[in-house]
């Protein structure tokens, strides 16, 4: 049987929160992931919510006596990726050129020269210059 394609778009903000804390700790258990939860549930529901992450393909877990250790089967950056471009077809009707304008003009995230030197090199790179 082939390996499920996790699906990365599609989280919760309960879901979202626990992959947070999987990725921030590497290894979890349901408790350590209820112990760093905001206004947690039961443990009974973080477990469901653990296992509805695991049934996405987003973690994989191995039995260490009698707890299930939980790992991601996602890199990070790949998650982020996903979610940002999900962000990008949800709120700027899939246009990258909108969302880059309103992330440089978030209020209180000053950009540096060497910040927008780096993104001036980039947009040459993207243009297929030597940047």
């Amino acid at each position: 049987m082939a390996p499920r394609k996790p699906k990365l778009q599609h989280l919760s903000r309960r879901e979202g929160q626990i992959m947070d804390i999987v990725y921030r700790r590497g290894r979890v258990t349901v408790q350590e992931v209820l112990d760093d939860l905001p206004d947690p549930p039961s443990y009974s529901a973080v477990r469901a919510l653990v296992r509805v992450l695991e049934d996405k393909g987003l973690l994989a877990h191995t039995q260490d006596g009698p707890r299930y250790v939980y790992e991601p089967t996602v890199t990070h950056a790949r998650a982020a990726h996903s979610a940002l471009a999900h962000l990008v077809k949800t709120f700027f009707r899939g246009s990258t050129t909108e969302a880059v304008a309103s992330l440089l003009e978030l209020e209180g995230d000053e950009l540096s020269r060497d910040d927008l030197d780096a993104l001036s090199e980039m947009i040459e790179r993207a243009r297929g210059g030597e940047g």
